[in-house]
This record gives C-alpha cells, structure tokens and sequence, in this order.
C-alpha cells in the first residue's frame, strides 16, 4: 500500500464496518483510556458519523456538553 494514497477516514470506516453497538462502546473506550494520541484520528471520523447523522437538537445538546466541559484555561503545548 502506497501511504500517500492512504485516506484514513476510509481506512477507519473499513475497520469499524459491520460493528454492533458493544464493539463501537469498546471502540471509543479503549481509545480515550489508552491516551494515545494516535488514537484521536479513529475518535474524529466516529464523532464525524456521529454529527451526520444527528439532528440540530442533538448537534446543540453536544456542542453544549463539550463547551461546558472545555477548561477555562489549559496548560501551553510544549
């Protein structure tokens, strides 16, 4: 596989396929626990599935929930 015609949304998609509920809950857990970074690309194209399929009740009601939960101040990246 040629890495520079790698689409990582498609290559992430192709892994979540055909997932029922528990494998997706398992999915994200492992991820945020993990602390990887190379783990948020994964957690972006699911929030990404998640955002096109939700209605604007329900994009507001996220967008609340992680504007509430963002510091008021973070510590500078190195």
């Amino acid at each position: 596989m040629n890495i520079a015609s790698l689409n990582l949304r498609q290559a992430i998609m192709y892994k979540m396929q055909g997932s029922d509920p528990n494998a997706v809950e398992e999915t994200i857990s492992d991820a945020i626990s993990s602390g990887q970074e190379k783990t948020l690309p994964g957690l972006g194209v699911l929030f990404e599935v998640l955002w096109q399929n939700s209605d604007a009740s329900s994009r507001q009601s996220m967008i609340t929930t992680i504007a509430e939960h963002l510091p008021e101040q973070a510590e500078k990246p190195i």
